[in-house]
């Protein structure tokens, strides 16, 4: 792996623009971008509907919530009904009949996921998992919208649905940071280490990567491009605290590319320390 200091622009080739004009809303009011190639999500329902799960997929919530998320007719089988979905001032019970489709993801092509730090990436691949909550993070009104699986006598059940403000979110100081750190570049340049470690793709050998160090000065050209209006974050397990540490994964579905940022929190600020492309 080479080592090399960033002395001259080098552009980090991230093919994703996540905050387009053009914009595509759900019944979540998700909205998505004109640049992402987007999935018509009825016709891959009713392809692979028919197709049952592997059942080693309920091993993995990863696995699950894939084929949770593509199969209409799984979906119904694996929630409890009347689920019970609460929001800040009322509660309410939706039957089998009244649900409607949840692709979560599949729409847009690309996911995020928030992980404590690198070490903690691996709870992905932990077969004993049984809770996780796969979150709607929406950045204008401030809530989070949480979906709750549970593992039950050995597969996976959304059991609950509930709305949440940010200041009750498990990353409730994070999540106002990665949003003002997305979309202000200011913000950015106040909110990086002395120097940013960076590994990447070698350009002159693929099946290498290089290691090196942004400095502020050289951040413009290797800055990302990130979700600024709705991520999604999967908690896996019942964790009870946000930690001073963050990776912040953009992982595309089906084309191999993946973002990773490592944040770090010293004396109450968040700044960014690393960035894998």
């Amino acid at each position: 792996m080479k080592r090399f200091l960033v002395a001259l622009p080098l552009v980090v080739l991230f093919m994703m623009s996540c905050d387009g004009n053009k914009t595509t809303r759900n019944n979540d009011e998700d909205v998505l971008d004109d640049s992402v190639q987007m999935v018509d999500s009825d016709s891959l329902a009713k392809s692979v509907d028919d197709i049952p799960m592997p059942k080693a997929a309920d091993e993995l919530f990863d696995d699950f919530i894939f084929n949770f998320s593509a199969n209409q007719k799984l979906q119904k089988e694996r929630i409890v009904f009347p689920l019970t979905v609460t929001g800040e001032k009322k509660t309410k019970h939706i039957h089998k009949k009244e649900w409607k489709m949840e692709n979560f993801f599949m729409r847009q092509g690309y996911y995020t996921l928030l992980f404590d730090n690198e070490k903690h990436m691996e709870i992905v691949k932990d077969t004993s998992v049984s809770h996780a909550v796969v979150e709607k993070i929406y950045f204008k009104s401030k809530q989070v919208k949480q979906y709750v699986f549970d593992r039950i006598r050995g597969s996976w059940m959304l059991t609950s649905i509930q709305t949440i403000p940010f200041d009750k979110a498990l990353n409730s100081t994070f999540l106002p940071f990665y949003y003002q750190f997305a979309t202000d570049k200011d913000f950015q340049q106040h909110h990086l280490s002395e120097t940013v470690s960076f590994v990447g793709p070698d350009p002159d050998d693929d099946f290498s990567q290089m290691e090196g160090i942004i400095t502020p000065d050289t951040w413009e050209a290797f800055a990302p491009q990130l979700p600024s209006k709705m991520i999604y974050n999967v908690i896996y397990g019942n964790p009870k605290f946000e930690g001073d540490h963050k990776v912040f994964v953009l992982r595309g579905i089906a084309n191999g590319l993946e973002l990773q940022m490592t944040f770090k929190r010293k004396g109450g600020v968040w700044k960014l320390t690393k960035l894998t492309t």
